[in-house]
């Protein structure tokens, strides 16, 4: 038996992960593209997932998304550029700079948000809400005992 044909009857977590979020992906941007934000990529998700509204560090986008500060770094300039944040000082330090959401990049996480609560909708109407919730439970738990694995740190209550 060929390894691809097992995987595609018993594929493994890291196969169905990578649909998910390829699926889910597509269909955020691709809904964001039609609502006027098409300049953006998956790739920008990194920054954008995990921006808080009245800013962030550049570090702790790097900690939340689980990517490399330069790669973090080359994103914002990326969103810089495209009008989606800017870097203002930041009020606790002036050394340190915040990323902060221009009124673009704010408009994107709302409609961002509004997308992916119509997919938990859609899923939790498909397959009953109890279900739903109790699949996004365990798929949060298994995340964060995974990311804890790989940084050999105790994982943090789902």
């Amino acid at each position: 038996m060929r390894r691809s044909d097992r995987k595609r009857r018993d594929p493994d977590l890291g196969v169905l992960s990578s649909r998910l979020l390829f699926a889910v992906q597509e269909e955020l941007f691709d809904t964001l593209a039609q609502q006027g934000h098409d300049q953006l990529r998956p790739q920008h998700g990194a920054v954008l997932a995990y921006l808080d509204p009245e800013g962030s560090r550049a570090v702790e986008l790097a900690l939340r998304s689980g990517q490399h500060k330069q790669v973090v770094g080359k994103l914002i300039d990326e969103l810089e550029a495209l009008g989606y944040l800017e870097r203002r000082p930041d009020p606790a330090d002036r050394r340190a700079k915040l990323v902060v959401p221009t009124t673009r990049g704010l408009d994107q996480m709302s409609r961002s948000d509004a997308i992916l609560a119509r997919i938990d909708e859609r899923y939790a109407e498909a397959l009953g809400a109890d279900r739903y919730a109790n699949f996004k439970q365990t798929l949060a738990e298994v995340t964060e005992r995974q990311r804890a694995w790989r940084t050999g740190l105790p994982p943090e209550p789902a």
